[in-house]
């Protein structure tokens, strides 16, 4: 449900009965200070969380080479220990 014209036009009338005349002006800058202020912060805070977040996804990125780096080389290395397994005789010939 929406707020039709009837009705802004009643809330209109409350603040005008209200405030005043001259006091509506200042109470409009007012607001619309307020909300530039709360855009502004709104903005900071969006700004510093995209940049924690993207040291955060350095670090996991980092974490990631040296993990893949760690398992090529655990790869390799078993790798060589299965070529010398392979390469070795199981059942050595007695020697007489």
């Amino acid at each position: 449900m929406g707020i039709g014209g009837s009705e802004i036009f009643l809330i209109l009338l409350a603040v005008l009965i209200f405030f005043g005349a001259d006091k509506i002006p200042e109470l409009a800058r007012g607001l619309g200070k307020g909300m530039r202020e709360f855009k502004k912060a709104a903005e900071d805070i969006k700004s510093e969380l995209n940049n924690s977040t993207s040291d955060v996804r350095k670090e996991v990125d980092d974490l990631k080479s040296e993990l893949n780096k760690q398992t090529t080389d655990i790869k390799k290395e078993v790798e060589e220990i299965r070529d010398d397994i392979d390469k070795t005789d199981i059942n050595p010939k007695p020697q007489q």
